[in-house]
């Protein structure tokens, strides 16, 4: 494997990569060009990342993996599941999309995940984790039973295997008995550090001194040998027990080949080979290197799992939302003992580095286990503890269930901070956190406040970590209007909003963060403005002055208006009979695209020019 230290300058050219378009272009190769070609495919990974930012880190330690994947298959007839997704860039490139890599997560590029809408080579449209299992053995039972000649691979790693979804699967797989074919891409992490007890089983396998002489030692042996599928039982169980400790896999019914080095492309081609021959379930377990071959992405991991596109001359780093959080997380423990914070593998994203420095015996990483932490924070709350669970608006929904039973119906004391709410731009549709306000809602019992800016964020987060029962916080990735942030712990009345401006005819109500839109327009319309600062419970003294002194209102949210913070203000003015007329200004009735935040707010009527023009027509 040729190790590169920096992104190349420009664009690689006169490379066997040049003539490979699609899977049946690698046939042509022999495997000693397949390994030349994939020095080539990362170093056109490295270059088109470079240019248009993105996940990273997985795709280079998948390439050899993608290569064999797409050499042995028959693709598109065959299936690759790719869990997450953060590793499918090599396979986009291998798949027709190699020339528009470089606009990938942009308006009209490549998605940032395999989406069946874009190819015929994606199987199945992913961005949430431990999915993989699941839809390709209903993939390959529907396979069977239209007698169908289709073979279908799993891939999944980068953490994935920690949720329970994905043990659901394998279960599943080991009594169905049908010829599934699972690889485990084991790189010991996920975004972050992996966490948890499959982790640590994991781990055992690398650190035995077993698998090591194996490795080093008796490699050539194995490759001698006619391959492990047809070895004989008694030497076969005897390789696995002197590498693995104790076998999890084969006790779920699934017949079990590895670990094998996932860099080694004629050993990944030859198991493939024999792996798509067989049919019974197997689970191939192959240890690769989150950033193989990138020096700087093997040396840290974490920075490189995704990056931003390398600019000539950066912008100036503005503070984030993610950063407030974690500044005000640290700040409160330091005079709430009982704080205690939880995080289902997003310490980074969520700005949690600090806090676990600071106080490590107080905070919890679950792994990706989003209804674990959930009903652990309850368990906590119960305890007596006040705990702070930080999950992405997109991540919730995975919890739905544990939010509503375990916290919001025993109305425990447990504090959601809702990072990545509303448009998350270049992830897409499958991160984007455009649901939370409608489903969360309807729940009895939970406190939802909408803050409008960053001081307001740690207002609010303040205050609902006060208030004694379950209250979510959603705020959006990235920065704001650039508002000062006061270090101060004030508490404002739950339910209560605030006057901006008076003005005349018009009043805005204003739900989270696109206040500095309505600011500029009320500067030049003078409409009536008010900050609500909370959807649930909504002002309704406010609301009532509201009704009494303007002739129309509109709400305005970073929120599909299905359900959201208008659909709110609807209910409540029916209820009370006020025919006042109402225009609700949020995000359309569609998935949002991919693309920068600003140009999908724009898609949806959201950027200043088009939110004035709807209110002047109104």
């Amino acid at each position: 494997m040729k190790i590169f230290k920096e992104f190349p300058k420009s664009k690689p050219k006169n490379t066997l990569l040049d003539n490979v378009d699609f899977p049946s272009d690698l046939k042509k190769l022999d495997l000693n060009e397949l390994e030349i070609l994939a020095d080539e495919l990362r170093e056109f990974l490295l270059y088109s990342v470079s240019q248009s930012g993105g996940h990273f880190g997985a795709g280079l330690g998948a390439i050899e993996l993608t290569i064999a994947l797409h050499y042995v298959l028959d693709l598109p007839n065959d299936k690759i599941v790719w869990d997450t997704g953060h590793q499918a860039y090599p396979h986009k490139i291998l798949t027709g999309r190699k020339e528009e890599l470089h606009r990938i997560r942009q308006i009209d590029g490549p998605a940032p995940f395999p989406s069946i809408t874009e190819s015929v080579y994606d199987a199945m449209s992913v961005g949430h984790s431990s999915t993989s299992i699941s839809a390709s053995l209903g993939m390959n039972e529907a396979n069977q039973l239209l007698k169908g000649n289709k073979t279908i691979f799993s891939v999944i790693g980068d953490g994935a295997m920690t949720a329970g979804l994905a043990f659901e699967g394998l279960m599943h797989t080991g009594h169905l008995g049908r010829d599934l074919n699972i690889i485990l891409n084991d790189n010991d992490m996920s975004i972050s550090k992996n966490k948890g007890g499959l982790s640590d089983y994991l781990a055992k396998v690398w650190a035995s001194k077993s698998y090591k002489k194996l490795k080093s030692s008796g490699k050539k042996v194995l490759k001698n040998l006619p391959f492990g599928l047809h070895i004989s039982r008694s030497l076969k169980d005897g390789l696995k027990s002197a590498v693995m400790p104790g076998n999890l896999f084969e006790d779920l019914g699934m017949h079990y080949i590895g670990p094998i080095d996932g860099h080694d492309m004629k050993l990944l081609v030859k198991t493939l080979e024999r792996m798509k021959e067989k049919s019974k379930p197997y689970l191939l377990h192959i240890i690769t290197k989150k950033g193989a071959g990138f020096e700087p992405a093997e040396n840290e991991r974490i920075k490189f799992h995704a990056i931003s596109k390398i600019e000539k001359s950066p912008a100036k780093a503005q503070i984030k939302f993610q950063d407030i959080f974690g500044e005000w997380l640290c700040d409160k423990a330091e005079v709430e003992k009982k704080l205690v914070a939880i995080t289902p593998a997003m310490k980074e994203g969520s700005g949690m580095v600090d806090f676990e420095k600071k106080y490590p015996d107080r905070f919890y990483d679950v792994a990706i286990a989003e209804q674990h932490a959930v009903t652990f924070g309850a368990g906590l709350a119960l305890g007596g503890m006040k705990p702070v669970v930080a999950i992405y608006s997109t991540f919730l929904q995975r919890a739905y269930d544990q939010l509503i039973h375990d916290v919001c119906l025993e109305n425990v004391d447990v504090t959601f901070a809702l990072d990545r709410a509303g448009i998350v731009g270049e992830d897409g549709p499958t991160h984007s956190g455009s649901f939370d306000i409608s489903f969360m809602r309807c729940i009895p019992n939970l406190v939802i406040a909408t803050p409008s800016d960053e001081n307001e964020t740690r207002v609010l987060l303040n205050t609902c970590f006060e208030y004694s029962g379950p209250a979510a916080v959603r705020y959006p990735r990235g920065t704001g209007c650039g508002a000062l942030v006061k270090k101060e712990f004030p508490i404002v009345e739950i339910g209560k909003g605030k006057k901006i401006n008076d003005g005349e005819n018009i009043c805005i109500l204003n739900f989270g963060v696109l206040i500095d839109r309505a600011l500029e327009i009320v500067r030049e319309k003078n409409y009536g403005l008010c900050d609500m600062r909370f959807v649930k419970p909504l002002d309704e003294e406010l609301l009532d002055e509201i009704c009494n002194n303007y002739s129309k209102i509109v709400t305005l949210e970073d929120h599909t208006t299905k359900g959201g913070c208008g659909s709110a203000v609807n209910e409540y003015l029916l209820s009370k009979q006020i025919t006042l007329p109402v225009l609700n200004l949020g995000l359309n009735d569609t998935f949002p695209e991919h693309g920068s935040r600003n140009e999908i707010l724009k898609l949806n009527g959201l950027d200043i020019d088009s939110i004035n023009e709807q209110i002047s027509n109104f």
